[in-house]
Order: C-alpha cells, then sequence, then structure tokens
C-alpha cells in the first residue's frame, strides 16, 4: 500500500539536488524540481565535481548530450557522491544507441555506486542484455518481459530499476510493482523522462537508503499523477500546454491527492 510521506518532506526540507544532465533537459528538470519543492543545482565543470557533491543531498547523472570532459566529471561527481553517502541516480539515455554511449555507461556502472537507474525499456534492455530493436532515444519495441527486466537490471547492479512507459515497472530484486497511471501525451515532449529521474533524485534525497524502494515508488506514481491530471483537458496535440501544464500539477501535488489517483500493483 502506498503511504506518500516524501513528497511532503521535499517541500519541508527543500534538499539541493545536483544534475548533471543534458542540453535539452536542463532548464526543464530545474524547474520541475523547483515545483515539488526541492532546489536544483545544475554542474558538469569537472573542476568542481569534488566539491558540488558534499554540499548536495542527490546527484542525478544523465548521459543524454555527453560532451567534453563530461563522462570525467560525471565519474568524479560519483564517487564523491558515493564518499559523502548521499544517493546517485543514473539516466542511461539512449545507451544503446552507440558505441562510445555503451561505454560511458559501462564505465560509470564499472565506478559509482547507483542508488537508482531509470530508462525507457529499449535503454534497460540493453542494460539487462536482452534483445530490443531501439532507434537513437527512443523506447524502440521488443517481445521481453519488462518486469523482468527491471527485477534483472536491479538485481545485477544492486540498485532500485525503474522502467517508464505506458505502464512503469519498478524492482530493487525482489520486490515488483506495476504503475498505472500516466499518459501518451509524455513522449509527446522533449526531456519528459530526464525530469523524472531528476525527481527520482529528490525523493531519494530525504529518504534512508532502506527506504529508497517507496521513496522511488512515491516519486515515480506522483510524476504520473501529474502527468494524467495535466493531459486530461487537453487534445492530443496540445503537447505546449502539456509541458506547462506537467510543471503546474507537480506544484499542485499533495499526499492526499497521490492517494487519491495512485493506481499500481504488485507482483
Amino acid at each position: 500500500m502506498l503511504k506518500p510521506t516524501y513528497l511532503q518532506q521535499i517541500k519541508a526540507q527543500n534538499p539541493l539536488v545536483h544534475n548533471i544532465t543534458n542540453v535539452v533537459a536542463a532548464n526543464f528538470s530545474a524547474n520541475g524540481l523547483l515545483a515539488i519543492g526541492a532546489s536544483p543545482l545544475m554542474s558538469a565543470a569537472i573542476e568542481e565535481m569534488d566539491e558540488v557533491p558534499r554540499i548536495s543531498q542527490a546527484l542525478v547523472i544523465n548521459i543524454g548530450t555527453l560532451m567534453g570532459k563530461e563522462v570525467s566529471a560525471m565519474v568524479l561527481a560519483g564517487k564523491t557522491a558515493n564518499q559523502v553517502g548521499i544517493p546517485v541516480v543514473l539516466d542511461p539515455v539512449g545507451v544503446g544507441a552507440t558505441r562510445f554511449r555503451k561505454q560511458t555507461v559501462q564505465t560509470l556502472l564499472k565506478e559509482v555506486k547507483f542508488a537508482a537507474i531509470r530508462g525507457n525499456a529499449g535503454e534497460l534492455a540493453t542494460l539487462a542484455q536482452v534483445d530490443w530493436q531501439a532507434k537513437g532515444v527512443d523506447v524502440g519495441s521488443g517481445d521481453a518481459d519488462l518486469a523482468e527486466i527491471a527485477r534483472n537490471v536491479a538485481e545485477q547492479y544492486q540498485c532500485i530499476a525503474m522502467i517508464s512507459g505506458a505502464t512503469d515497472y519498478l524492482s530493487d530484486g525482489k520486490r515488483q510493482v506495476q504503475i498505472h497511471n500516466g499518459t501518451p501525451l509524455f513522449p509527446k515532449i522533449t526531456a519528459s523522462g530526464c525530469l523524472l529521474s531528476a525527481l527520482c533524485g529528490a525523493f531519494l534525497a530525504v529518504a534512508e537508503p532502506a527506504q529508497y524502494f517507496d521513496a522511488m515508488l512515491e516519486a515515480c506514481t506522483a510524476y504520473a499523477i501529474a502527468g494524467e491530471l495535466a493531459a486530461q483537458p487537453l487534445s492530443d496535440t496540445q503537447h505546449g500546454q502539456f509541458y506547462l501544464g506537467l510543471l503546474d500539477q507537480l506544484a499542485s501535488l499533495s499526499p492526499e491527492k497521490i492517494k487519491q489517483y495512485a493506481r499500481i500493483s504488485y507482483a
């Protein structure tokens, strides 16, 4: 049973969430974090990756647009975050698209301990080494069991694994949950998945390690509900209105609203 508690803690504590994210997602992720009551810090300068995680409560690493020394910055920031004991979230954007992205993620997974990995079906299928047909950063298609992919990734990397899609799949290797909220408008705007990863960082920031699964469940359910409510008055072509409406709904979320609209099932 979902008992929302972490959203209120975010609003009370205003955790600082360090994001190394892509140029497409930075503005949207920052505004989404502000909407739920967190404080965003967007930095990828390797010169400060030994300092920024030390003043942050969570780190989110998103490989969407890799440039310059960013990979080295991600590794250093991740190692620093591990040293100081803050949770680290990985968003392996388009990991199966190129050799460089695969190598980058392999390096990160070798060097950094992640509390959570969030991506679409194609991205996590690549991490689980499951056959999947994807184009660029798109979800793609395949016949594999998504719940099993999530469980496999969670077990292999000792983390919480989350697959976003029409149905969201969440696993810690033992427990498995499906979230049935959401809207087809999510993939119609850029960086909607990137924003979810950033929000996962905020929810983990106010949780103890033993609570990470529950915090991720609340984060992903809350986000799916916000999207669902934002889409209700819109046609399927009002992408711009959905973009803005999603931020408004995130800002108006409450534990009561999450409990009222949540549609989740346990495996």
